[in-house]
């Protein structure tokens, strides 16, 4: 196989699984429609370039860590499809990883847009 296929292989494989995330990953999705209403806040005020770099460094933070949640879930569900309390313990660590970085998120959200609500 040449280079370029495997190449195009590799991107093909990386939409198939985004699009497996958009489709079965409720939080994902919610995450993602949020970081759109950012982005369009962050265009619509006048935001610096630095706070925008921040703006969309937070998000893409955000949902990278959310796609490795729902993938470490994936994993720990195909090693031990029955309860057991060890997964779920790994899987609640990795829910708190995506919580405390929404909570940044959101404060860094709040730092450079509250100016702009006049209060």
């Amino acid at each position: 196989m040449n280079k370029n296929k495997k190449i195009r292989q590799g991107f093909k494989r990386a939409f198939d699984g985004f699009k497996e995330t958009l489709i079965k990953e409720t939080s994902f999705k919610i995450m993602l429609v949020i970081a759109v209403i950012v982005i369009v806040a962050a265009f619509y005020f006048s935001t610096s370039r630095i706070e925008k770099t921040i703006l969309f460094l937070v998000i893409f933070s955000v949902l990278i860590l959310e796609l490795i949640n729902s993938t470490v879930e994936r994993i720990m569900d195909f090693i031990s499809p029955n309860h057991d309390e060890r997964v779920r313990v790994i899987k609640d660590l990795m829910a708190a990883i995506v919580l405390l970085a929404s909570l940044g998120a959101i404060i860094i959200g709040i730092i450079i847009f509250y100016p702009h609500f006049g209060f």
